[in-house]
């Protein structure tokens, strides 16, 4: 049947439109099927990737276990451009989903999504502004899509940085805060989500508002610890204190898991800012039957040790590391040591056990970026991560520590990564925003941090399911962190008291639940 067209000049133009239009975006396939044709009119278009290329870069993330295909990916060169982005998806006729994707560095592709358009945070460009006095402090203003190393760097020019960190700084502003951010330093200054004093988010429906703890309150404790459900954030004031220029960095060996626990907790309680008595950065480790006693995110021990540490491992199956820190500058630099030596006085771990490392500020908190390197050169990053991370009550440590350490870990014996365990101050983290923790006052992370292959990883994966089902025999109350779930009812029992509120705020922020749909809490993605 031919089709004769009455307005060839309009036709004309149309077609002049498309040409110009496919290209620019790399479209392959007819491009009406996959983007909205009133989406390539606004400014944003020529920014806009549906190369095949870009679509598989975005459509995975570190963990590599979850694979979705987005139809198109947005570079914004200006928070504008995913404003108007998320104001299209509100208006448009049949709303399509959004993810702001960092560096991806989620396991269970909780930044993809599906037949959507995912945003490439890191082509904006906010930088780095540190601004203040002595007497009023100093803060940082730094876009979302900044990585904590590159604000490590602009703040210690100025002598200045944050508190709080990851222990990977290879991460975004605006990833670690819409989750929580922790590491070593949380026992003290809290999680990152606690040391931020404002922020500019682009809510689900598309409205760029300034938020803190005195103008837009509700937003800005949803936004904080909230998963991505309520706004994209571009801009983040983080508080800065005068940086250290070095650390002393021991590392102590225990056989005995009560002796370990107790001393973390008694260090723990010494967290005063200014208590020459606190330490600095706390972590424990466990060390179990897989050669070197190093792992890929840190060489710490001397190779002429490895050996009795390796002997020490195979006679107890489970060795339990405990790792502190203490800072010093100039002004310190003749205390340090005996500062040190005060607080691991008294503490219980294996004599002839202690290792010390004297590093700088800078290397000791981009420590895990060698190991990284090494494995990309290896070929070995880009691999499945099956990683579980978990709060635990402390009343519940010791039974964790039997029934998931020694009874499924050990005897499974297919860990091939790091394996943490350090406690945490609850009073140091807020309430009101929306980051989960467990009902006590002191409670552990564990991180099962793997990595496997591709045709394995699901062996871990049945190990994690081992570990959950024995939390769930034995009553222990877990709260995942980067929580991962399927159901509507686990995320209910996940947010507990908070689940009210969380919904309630999702509705106020994102009505058609637009962002963030890979987290699977209100979307079937």
């Amino acid at each position: 049947m031919a089709v004769s067209f009455k307005n060839p000049v309009c036709f004309t133009v149309i077609v002049i439109i498309i040409s110009r239009l496919i290209p620019t975006i790399g479209i392959s396939r007819p491009w009406n099927i996959l983007l909205p044709a009133k989406l390539l009119t606004l400014d944003l278009a020529e920014r806009l990737s549906t190369d095949p290329d870009a679509l598989d870069s975005a459509s995975h993330d570190f963990g590599h276990i979850v694979k979705r295909t987005p139809t198109a990916v947005l570079y914004p060169s200006s928070a504008e451009d995913i404003t108007a982005l998320v104001k299209f998806a509100n208006y448009h006729s049949t709303p399509f989903s959004i993810a702001a994707k960092g560096c991806g560095h989620s396991t269970r592709g909780q930044a993809t999504v599906k037949n959507g358009v995912v945003v490439d945070m890191t082509s904006l460009k906010t930088g780095v502004i540190v601004s203040g006095d002595p007497l009023s402090g100093f803060v940082a203003d730094v876009g979302g899509e900044q990585l904590w190393i590159d604000v490590l760097k602009a703040t210690l020019e100025r002598g200045l940085a944050p508190v709080s960190w990851t222990d990977y700084l290879y991460l975004t502003v605006g990833g670690t805060l819409s989750n929580a951010g922790i590491s070593g330093q949380t026992f003290r200054y809290g999680p990152q989500i606690n040391n931020v004093y404002e922020m500019d988010v682009i809510t689900g429906k598309g409205d760029f508002l300034t938020c803190s703890r005195m103008k837009n309150v509700e937003l800005f404790y949803a936004v904080l610890g909230g998963l991505g459900q309520f706004g994209i954030i571009t801009r983040a004031r983080i508080a800065l204190e005068p940086a250290p220029k070095r650390v002393k960095w021991v590392r102590v060996l225990y056989s005995d898991f009560s002796a370990f626990t107790r001393d973390q907790e008694r260090l723990i309680s010494n967290n005063q800012g200014k208590d020459n008595q606190a330490v600095d950065y706390l972590e424990g480790s466990l060390l179990m039957d897989q050669g070197s006693p190093d792992n890929w995110r840190s060489k710490f021990f001397p190779l002429s040790d490895h050996s009795k540490i390796i002997s020490l491992i195979t006679t107890h199956g489970i060795i339990y590391c405990l790792e502190v820190v203490k800072h010093y500058d100039e002004q310190t630099l003749h205390t340090v040591n005996e500062e040190l030596e005060l607080l691991l006085n008294g503490l219980s771990f294996l004599r002839g056990f202690m290792f010390e490392k004297d590093v700088s500020y800078l290397e000791f908190l981009n420590r895990v970026r060698g190991g990284e390197l090494n494995l990309k050169s290896q070929g070995k990053w880009e691999v499945p991560h099956p990683w579980l991370n978990l709060f635990i009550p402390k009343s519940h440590i010791e039974a964790f520590n039997h029934g998931a350490f020694r009874n499924i870990v050990l005897k499974r014996n297919i860990t091939t990564g790091p394996v943490l365990l350090y406690p945490m101050n609850r009073n140091k983290w807020d309430e009101r925003m929306s980051a989960v923790v467990p009902d006590e006052e002191v409670f552990y992370t564990v991180g099962f941090l793997y990595s496997s292959g591709f045709d394995d990883w699901e062996a871990f994966e049945e190990q994690n399911k081992e570990i959950f089902q024995f939390c769930e025999d034995s009553g222990v109350e877990v709260k995942q962190y980067l929580p991962h779930y399927t159901t509507k009812e686990d995320w209910i029992k996940y947010f507990g008291p908070k689940w009210k509120t969380f919904v309630e705020r999702k509705t106020m922020f994102d009505p058609k639940r637009i962002l963030s749909p890979g987290q699977g809490i209100f979307n079937n993605n």
